[in-house]
C-alpha cells in the first residue's frame, strides 16, 4: 500500500548517482526543501505526479482560505471529509526518508529543513532543524484568539458533535496530502463543528490553505537559512507552487548550487546543477 502513490522512477545509473552523492556531499552548509513526494513511501499521495497524483486521477479541489472563512457549508464540507480522514492521516508513519533527514542533524553540514508538507512526518521521525512552510494538519487553532489544540482532541469533539456521522458515512475514498478525503456532494448537510472553547470563534487546522499566505516572518527566517547556506537539495516536490519555489530561486540569484530528486519534471529544472529522477529513498541510503 505504501508504494502505491509512488509513481514509476527512471532506472538507477550507478555512476550517475554516485556523480550526484558526490556533488551533494561537496556542499559544506546544505539546506533541504522537501515535498509531498517525500511521504509517499508512507503511503500519502501527492497532488501532481504523472498518473498517481491526486490531480492525475481525480477531480480534487481544494479548499480555499476565503471560502472557509465565509462559508459555513464550505466548513461542513471540509471537516466532514477530515474527520473522517483523520483516522488514517493522523496514524501516518514517517519512512525512510523522514528518519535520515533526521538522523543528519548531527551533521555540521546540514544547516535547516524546510518542508511544504503538512504532515508532520518530518517531526514525527524526529527532525528538530525544520521550518513546516505551509503548517501542521496535526494542530487545530482558533481563527480569532490564540486557542491551540491537538487535531486528536479535536476529533473527539467532533465526533462528539456528530454522533453516527462516521458509522453512517464509511469514508470511501482515500486521503489526500492535506489529511482531506473526497465524500459526495451533500455529505457534509448539517455536520457540526465546534467553535473554539475560548471565545467562540472558528476553529481551523493550522496550515495555510490555497489563497492565503505564508507568515512573512516563516518567510523571512527561510530566506536567512538559504543565505547561511551553500547549497540546495530539493526533494520530492515539482516546486509548482511559489512558496517553496521561491527559495530555489534567491539560492540561483545567489550563485549557490541546486540539486533536485524529483520523479518527474520540477519548476526548477533548468536552474538545477544536476538533478535525479529516481526514488528518493534509492537516493539517501546512498548518502
Amino acid at each position: 500500500m505504501a508504494q502505491k502513490y509512488v509513481p514509476e522512477a527512471a532506472e538507477i545509473c550507478e555512476k550517475t548517482l554516485k556523480k550526484f552523492v558526490s556533488l551533494v556531499g561537496s556542499v559544506d552548509k546544505l539546506v533541504v526543501i522537501s515535498g509531498a513526494g517525500i511521504s509517499t513511501e508512507s503511503g500519502i499521495p501527492d497532488y501532481r505526479s504523472k498518473d498517481v497524483g491526486l490531480y492525475a486521477r481525480i477531480s480534487h479541489k481544494p479548499i480555499f482560505h476565503q471560502d472557509y472563512m465565509t462559508s459555513n457549508r464550505c466548513r461542513q464540507r471540509y471537516w466532514s471529509r477530515n474527520f473522517l480522514a483523520w483516522p488514517r492521516f493522523g496514524q501516518a508513519a514517517p519512512n525512510i526518508n523522514h528518519y535520515s533527514l533526521a538522523k543528519w542533524e548531527v551533521s555540521d553540514r546540514f544547516h535547516w529543513l524546510i518542508t511544504q508538507n503538512v504532515d508532520g512526518l518530518h517531526s514525527k521521525a524526529g527532525s528538530k532543524k525544520v521550518t513546516e512552510l505551509h503548517g501542521n494538519a496535526l494542530t487545530v487553532k482558533c481563527t480569532k484568539c490564540d486557542h491551540v489544540e491537538s487535531r486528536d482532541s479535536y476529533q473527539e469533539k467532533l465526533d462528539k458533535a456528530n454522533p453516527g456521522f462516521k458509522e453512517t458515512h464509511v469514508a470511501p475514498g482515500e486521503i489526500a496530502p492535506d489529511g482531506d478525503i473526497i465524500l459526495p456532494l451533500g455529505t457534509e448537510k448539517g455536520f457540526k463543528i465546534p467553535e473554539c472553547p475560548c471565545c467562540g470563534g472558528l476553529m481551523k487546522t493550522a496550515v495555510t490553505f490555497f489563497g492565503d499566505n505564508v507568515p512573512m516572518d516563516k518567510v523571512g527566517f527561510c530566506y536567512e537559512k538559504v543565505d547561511e547556506c551553500d547549497g540546495i537539495l530539493s526533494l520530492g516536490t515539482s516546486l509548482a507552487v511559489l512558496s517553496g519555489f521561491r527559495f530555489v530561486h534567491h539560492a540561483n540569484i545567489r550563485k549557490k548550487p541546486l540539486f533536485i530528486v524529483n520523479i518527474g519534471p520540477t519548476r526548477a529544472d533548468h536552474l538545477a546543477t544536476m538533478k535525479v529522477d529516481y526514488k528518493i529513498s534509492d537516493v539517501l541510503k546512498e548518502m
